[in-house]
């Protein structure tokens, strides 16, 4: 008995030791290093942030970040693998703070960023009792929230905004944007025409009927000889703000997007070269393309008529842009109520910008299984992953503006959600993880209801 308590005693001991080598060991060899991140520290943009963010988050969120030895050792290596596989889905630093080309910023990384911050969530506890020297200071923290306020003001906010706005996680839409007014008038001409249709009974208004919040207020929609889609129909109202176009952002432009449906033969059902005969037997109409666009009626001119048209989609004017400008007296306290709930249950870093949306690819169940609880899963499920054919981009879809979104019911992709109280019910359980008394979800819907604006100085 003397020996076997003796015995207990030493592996008692020797996990003790080992559970303090560990982090020792990680503050000594274990810190992230020598990513393309932490390489911007005497960037002027990054330098205040690169290295911390590389320290702290690096592990989980940057791709390639060499990993501490025992990662390599099962059963922790498939717990490890897991979690850098969760936290680059969640958020990847280095796609979202340095994308190809020099663009700025992801605003929803940003938003993310922010968000975690600033509730001391992250890193989770089981990290940090591995990596002591993890979590951020009062004063880090502070200097990451500075910069990401410092970035967010410099690279997407409009000079006239007050200086509060200006950093601000969501901003006022725009009032105003200048496109040439002929090309606005023609392609509103040609947004209405079913011509551009193989059987001339569709137009773009069809399935983005603009007395109808730019959607057509169905599942799916309908094409030509009544033939169903496989997704619900975004919103053209404001789509001139989206960084990309469609859920999986097969167009980068509104003129790439215009040119799809008209060709797509469950859609609309025709071919450009005759659509370009169509039109071009239009004397009228040629002729008032041709003064617009030289070389006449080609589907280049035709599409980018339609992208100047919808460029002009804009929706400024609701209740909560008029308090975001100061109007206190513009939103309802219960309103508001629902404002603060939606901030603080982390819609925003996802909804973000002027849009509360359009910014980012999602995952579709990120934080439970969306799919395995609906069911009959599609290829238009498959999301972003139809066009990269990546598998980290299966099932993400854009983020859909919040603007107008009282209107264009029923909701998500897939359009299973018929009205706003399931669709905040089901947003929060399988995006944000939590579960909603009804009094919140009644006030972030009253909240969603104030986004709806005005179009031509007129309400939509």
């Amino acid at each position: 008995m003397e020996r076997a308590g003796k015995r207990i005693v030493g592996a008692v001991i020797a996990v003790a030791l080992v559970a303090i080598a560990v982090p020792l060991s990680n503050l000594v060899f274990g810190r992230p290093s020598g990513t393309a991140l932490g390489a911007r520290a005497a960037d002027p943009t990054f330098g205040p942030v690169a290295a911390l963010l590389e320290q702290k988050c690096g592990h989980c969120h940057v791709a390639g970040t060499a990993r501490p030895f025992y990662a390599r050792i099962p059963p922790m290596s498939s717990v490890i693998a897991e979690d850098v596989r969760s936290g680059l889905a969640a958020m990847d630093l280095l796609d979202g703070l340095l994308p190809p080309g020099g663009a700025a910023p992801s605003e929803p990384v940003l938003a993310k960023i922010e968000f975690e911050v600033s509730r001391g969530e992250m890193p989770p506890v089981r990290y940090l009792a591995l990596h002591w020297d993890a979590i951020l200071s009062a004063d880090q923290q502070n200097t990451v929230l500075s910069w990401v306020r410092e970035v967010r003001a410099k690279s997407f906010a409009s000079a006239n905004l007050p200086p509060a706005l200006r950093s601000s996680v969501i901003r006022p839409l725009p009032t105003n944007l200048y496109v040439d007014p002929r090309a606005v008038a023609l392609g509103a001409k040609l947004y209405h025409d079913p011509r551009l249709s193989g059987d001339d009974t569709i137009s773009c208004a069809t399935c983005h009927d603009l007395a109808k919040g730019g959607t057509d207020q169905a599942r799916v929609s309908t094409g030509i000889h009544g033939q169903k889609g496989g997704i619900n129909a975004p919103a053209t109202f404001n789509a001139g703000f989206q960084f990309m176009q469609f859920w999986d952002g097969r167009a980068a432009t509104l003129e790439e997007q215009a040119a799809g449906p008209p060709a797509n033969p469950i859609e609309m059902g025709a071919t450009w070269e005759g659509i370009e005969r169509k039109l071009a037997a239009d004397v009228a109409l040629a002729a008032e393309i041709t003064a617009i666009y030289p070389d006449g009626v080609r589907q280049k001119n035709i599409t980018a008529a339609i992208a100047a048209f919808e460029r002009t989609l804009i929706t400024p004017g609701s209740r909560f842009d008029k308090f975001l400008l100061g109007d206190a007296a513009a939103m309802s306290g219960e309103e508001k109520r629902g404002y603060e709930l939606s901030l603080a249950s982390g819609c925003a870093t996802c909804h973000v910008g002027e849009l509360l949306g359009g910014k980012s690819f999602e995952r579709m169940g990120s934080a439970s299984d969306y799919f395995a609880a609906r069911g009959n899963v599609t290829d238009a499920d498959n999301g972003r992953y139809n066009v990269t054919k990546r598998e980290a981009d299966r099932y993400k879809f854009k983020v859909p503006t919040l603007r107008n979104v009282a209107l264009t019911a029923p909701y998500f992709h897939d359009g299973t959600q018929p009205d706003l109280r399931s669709a905040v019910v089901a947003m929060a359980r399988y995006q944000r993880g939590i579960v909603l008394a009804e009094g919140e979800v009644a006030a972030i819907v009253k909240f969603l209801e104030t986004l709806t604006g005005e179009y031509q100085g007129k309400p939509l």
